[in-house]
């Protein structure tokens, strides 16, 4: 019998404990590995810009959403709520407010959210938002109190401080690094550093196939229930890869067969496709729906004439618009507003212009009015998105019955996203007309609708300038009553009648469709991403 020795037995006891021990991690760490969750989903775009304070494309609003955070946000209600606020205060006179930051705040580089941050921030996106410009106006100062404190000075009250800090939708006031936030606000910045529930993987990142985000573990969530942007931003998977497929066939067949859990915006043409498979939930998720715009250059011919803006005016049918994009009248309807349809603003003051009878002869009576000569109009379209492709067909035969020289120029949404901020004429790449759309809450107001401005190159893309439009925003935002800024809102649409600085087109349902392996997806306007469970 082999005897063992007092020494040798705690050797072999240690040896046999540290054995076991390696095991059980190693089981620990399989495990951990095959729980860990991976959300798949399918994107609207490719994601090219990573500042969403420099574009105002929602892919990268949805990716702000996914690395930011912000000080104030919506609810579905429309309600202010706290977001990365502790707290606020007003003086008496309504010309300072006072900010303080929660508790946990901080950026994924590991430092903390300072007041500094904040403010440097804010000056970036008031440059460039809409409702930033404004605000940015009657701004006096901006200071640090201290690290969690910072104070806001106007130079006379603004009634719409909180409702501007909380805006929901593009341009969104994120709040980013002071280091990064202090870059010039008409320079796209490439370091996605912030401070919101998801990490971005840079080096993951494959520009046309893949963007991919992780938990970020440092998060602390607001403790009330979800509502829109605000609430706990509670992140339930471990990992997010966005896959870009721009082939709609491809990305129903991926959803249909499990390689993705999500696809974003789906076709109406494959709505009936994936309706048949009862692993995946069709529904909108959108409770205001979008609004489809055809949008002029206004700073380069033809269409810096105005006549030629009419003869479009005079001819357009939105039920064509709401068709081609909706293909159902349950998901596409016209809307005859400036102001999103079955809001507050909403009117019909002069939308005969769009709602009477399409006059061809007008149209082209006004067309030769204008001047033309047969210019050649540059049509941007992008293929990879349905919702502009339809809209851009329309009106490529819609121009050309009327007797313009139309050119469709195809291409991503990305591209057309770059390209449309070119200020240049057609013969050096520029543009003549774009489709786009807006989510209802961008555009229910003066205050947010930014293709309405009338401010020249201070305009959104396609620049129009329009004194008396910006006479008539001014004096919205000094109304007394909302029944005061009712009157007015209709007044600026019986101007943008007559200036037609865009065409609203229709009013749509976007539908998304998920496995039904996912709970817990957010009813909003913007498509947020935590809160979503995987089985």
């Amino acid at each position: 019998m082999l005897k063992v020795s007092s020494v040798n037995r705690r050797v072999l006891l240690r040896n046999t404990a540290l054995s076991i021990a390696l095991a059980l991690s190693a089981a620990a760490l399989s495990t951990a590995t095959v729980q860990a969750k991976t959300l798949k989903f399918v994107p609207e775009a490719d994601l090219r810009s990573l500042d969403p304070i420099w574009t105002t494309a929602y892919i990268t609003r949805n990716h702000g959403y996914m690395v930011y955070d912000v000080l104030l946000a919506t609810d579905s209600d429309f309600h202010v709520q706290p977001q990365m606020l502790d707290k606020w205060e007003i003086s008496p006179d309504k010309l300072t407010y006072t900010f303080t930051l929660r508790d946990g705040l901080k950026f994924h580089d590991g430092a903390p959210v300072r007041s500094a941050d904040c403010i440097a921030s804010i000056e970036r996106w008031a440059k460039r938002d809409v409702f930033g410009q404004r605000l940015g106006e009657l701004t006096d100062t901006w200071a640090v109190v201290n690290d969690k404190t910072f104070t806001l000075k106007l130079k006379q009250p603004f009634p719409y401080v909180l409702e501007a800090l909380a805006k929901p939708s593009s341009n969104v006031p994120f709040i980013m690094p002071e280091r990064i936030a202090k870059t010039d606000a008409f320079t796209a910045i490439t370091d996605a550093t912030g401070s919101g529930p998801f990490k971005f993987v840079k080096e993951e990142w494959v520009p046309g196939n893949k963007v991919v985000y992780v938990k970020n573990t440092d998060y602390v969530p607001r403790k009330e229930a979800p509502s829109w942007g605000a609430g706990g931003k509670v992140v339930k998977v471990d990992r997010v890869d966005w896959i870009y497929i721009p082939d709609a066939a491809t990305a129903a067949a991926a959803l249909n067969t499990g390689e993705v859990d999500w696809w974003q915006q789906v076709p109406v043409d494959l709505i009936p496709v994936l309706e048949k498979n009862k692993s995946i939930k069709v529904e909108s998720v959108d409770p205001l729906g979008s609004i489809g715009i055809l949008r002029f250059n206004h700073l380069q011919a033809p269409f810096n004439n105005v006549k030629l803006r009419q003869a479009v005016l005079a001819v357009l049918d939105q039920n064509d618009y709401a068709l081609a994009i909706a293909g159902d009248p349950k998901n596409g309807k016209p809307c005859a507003s400036f102001f999103t349809c079955g809001t507050p603003m909403a009117n019909t003051a002069g939308s005969e212009a769009l709602t009477g009878k399409r006059d061809l002869e007008k149209a082209k009576a006004l067309v030769k009015e204008s001047g033309y000569k047969g210019e050649k109009i540059i049509l941007m379209t992008a293929t990879d998105q349905p919702i502009v492709n339809s809209q851009a067909l329309v009106t490529q035969e819609l121009l050309r019955k009327i007797g313009l020289n139309v050119e469709l120029a195809a291409s991503d949404w990305g591209t057309l996203i770059t390209r449309r901020s070119s200020k240049e004429s057609v013969e050096k790449n520029g543009w003549s007309i774009f489709h786009t759309w807006f989510v209802g809450p961008d555009i229910t107001t003066p205050a947010l609708n930014s293709p309405l401005r009338g401010a020249g190159e201070k305009s959104w893309f396609g620049w129009p300038t329009d004194a008396k439009l910006e006479e008539l925003r001014d004096a919205w935002f000094n109304a007394p009553t909302i029944e005061e800024q009712k009157k007015i809102a209709e007044q600026m649409q019986l101007r943008a009648w007559e200036v037609v600085p865009y065409i609203p087109t229709a009013q749509f349902i976007i539908p998304t469709a998920y496995r039904t392996t996912l709970s817990g997806v957010i009813n909003s306007p913007v498509t947020f991403l935590w809160n979503v469970e995987m089985k």
